[in-house]
């Protein structure tokens, strides 16, 4: 892969996830508008335009499905004026921005399963985690939070490894 495709996915990602998560306390939308122009680029200059639609919505459409869940249960909520669903609406953009992560970088981790397993179940929950000193998710049930956390982040890191990279 190209050190500029890289750089402008790792890049693009993380100002989304800024713009998401700050946007939403200090300038609303704003992670709406730069998750969506990355997500243009990033769409635009692929080359396999149906592996990446399937990567993103394989990856995108079940976390969403998780984080309903955990709102819907009461384990946490978001601190947003703007919702669809349960979720604020920066999360379809955010979970979208987040799986062009699935497209080429990740695939790193098919050699090295284990360490790609362990770096999810570590990561994805602290990343959920740091949002309560924001104040854009409020934590109800942290033991719960962090168990389901872990099993989800686990889950999905091991169907991207065993099956999607198969599939795709």
């Amino acid at each position: 892969m190209q050190k500029f495709k890289i750089f402008y996915t790792l890049t693009g990602y993380q100002l989304t996830w800024l713009a998401c998560v700050f946007g939403e306390k200090y300038f609303l939308n704003l992670g709406i508008y730069i998750g969506i122009i990355y997500l243009a680029f990033y769409f635009h200059f692929n080359k396999n335009k149906k592996r990446l639609l399937l990567i993103c919505l394989s990856i995108a459409f079940p976390g969403y499905l998780f984080d309903s869940m955990m709102v819907y249960l009461s384990i946490y909520q978001f601190n947003s004026p703007e919702v669809i669903g349960i979720l604020p609406s920066w999360m379809i953009i955010l979970w979208l921005s987040f799986s062009t992560l699935f497209d080429e970088i990740l695939v790193f981790f098919k050699k090295y399963q284990l360490l790609g397993i362990f770096f999810s179940i570590i990561l994805g929950p602290l990343t959920y985690y740091l949002g309560e000193p924001i104040g854009i998710i409020f934590i109800n049930e942290i033991s719960t939070f962090f168990t389901f956390m872990i099993i989800f982040w686990f889950l999905l890191m091991t169907y991207y490894l065993q099956i999607l990279l198969k599939y795709l």
